[in-house]
């Protein structure tokens, strides 16, 4: 929509690049959280007197500290990031109407979950089976469109971080692949979300990477690095930019003690985003590193299950997710949040270092 203005009002060129436009669709998602954010929390303390159904067998101190704080928070970053897209970025690239469905499907998803949980009281709402249906299905659709933007020889390619050369052609195998790098990402970031400010916090960190890579591929600056250029790409950078303003002042609100939870609302939302953007520029691999909290988070229920049924009711952790194992070695909830913060910027400078230049 700015890019329209600029022209109407022959503005100068440098306030129409990419560039530009990520600091204000940045700083636009970031001042809309801000302003709307206690208003948000207000209208949903009014409509869940009970707030969140606490996990009965979680840490019990979440008991007593995360009774009555309401949920679906996730609006607030949905909202401020699509609006801020919708002013900021070019809504003739197809890129950014994928990502905005895919928030608009996967924040519905997530909103329809926690509107049962809120309703019925209960920590189980939807069933996983119908989830999934629905997550797939947006999935195929936005790798199909991917698919088809990509030049013909990069189309069903999976290339290798920190390596030149190094890359498969996954054939019509790569279509079910990407879907599951979506759904994958979307279900690890919704596990994360367990603490005061750690989902918000790390997604923060992933986005700034990939909003990185995302600058480069889509420019001429390209061939001076390690990386293959992607058409429309670009664009994704001010996609990412909003979703960091808009979490960030989230954050503002969400940091312990926390006066709102961002809910499977935004943790499926945004971890979906994540995991597409991952697709769009090449970069599958590459969100296992950056990522790899949000990996790690998925990796510890899965061996937690697959530990509880295969040795008699054993259990391989304290407690699953791991930020709550570390809980339950005593570790209070700040400091469990601050150190997967430091482990996720120091994962985040790993993958920048993907961008050797020739």
């Amino acid at each position: 929509m700015l890019q329209y203005l600029f022209n109407l009002l022959s503005a100068p060129d440098y306030l129409n690049t990419v560039y530009s436009r990520c600091f204000m669709a940045f700083f636009v998602a970031l001042i809309l959280a801000l302003s709307f954010g206690d208003r948000l929390i207000k209208i949903l303390h009014a409509h869940q007197s009970k707030g969140q159904p606490i996990r009965e067998d979680g840490p019990k101190t979440h008991l007593l500290t995360k009774k009555g704080t309401p949920t679906m928070g996730g609006l607030l970053i949905l909202g401020a990031s699509i609006v801020s897209m919708l002013i900021c970025a070019d809504l003739l690239n197809p890129m950014v109407w994928i990502c905005i469905l895919v928030l608009l499907v996967f924040g519905f998803v997530g909103f329809a979950d926690d509107y049962v949980k809120v309703t019925k009281q209960t920590a189980n709402a939807m069933t996983a089976k119908m989830k999934l249906l629905l997550q797939f299905s947006t999935a195929f659709l936005s790798v199909g469109v991917i698919s088809y933007l990509m030049p013909e020889n990069e189309r069903f390619v999976l290339h290798f971080p920190y390596f030149v050369n190094l890359f498969i052609d996954l054939w019509w195998f790569y279509v079910p692949f990407a879907m599951v790098v979506i759904v994958g990402s979307s279900n690890a970031v919704n596990l994360s979300d367990g603490l005061d400010g750690l989902a918000s916090g790390l997604l923060i960190i992933a986005f700034t990477v990939f909003m990185i890579f995302s600058y480069i591929v889509g420019s001429e600056f390209v061939q001076e690095y390690y990386l293959q250029p992607v058409p429309y790409g670009a664009e994704v950078a001010v996609v990412c930019a909003a979703v960091i303003g808009a979490c960030l002042g989230f954050l503002w609100f969400n940091a312990a003690p926390a006066k709102v939870f961002m809910g499977d609302t935004g943790s499926l939302a945004l971890g979906g985003l994540l995991g597409t953007v991952a697709v769009m520029l090449k970069q599958e691999i590459l969100l296992a590193v950056v990522g790899f909290v949000f990996v790690a988070e998925a990796l510890s229920v899965m061996m937690q299950v697959f530990w509880f049924r295969h040795t008699g009711g054993k259990r391989f952790f304290k407690m699953a997710p791991i930020h709550h194992h570390f809980e339950q070695c005593g570790w209070p909830e700040t400091r469990v949040v601050l150190r997967f913060w430091i482990v996720g910027v120091i994962l985040a400078v790993i993958g920048l270092m993907a961008l050797q230049m020739r």
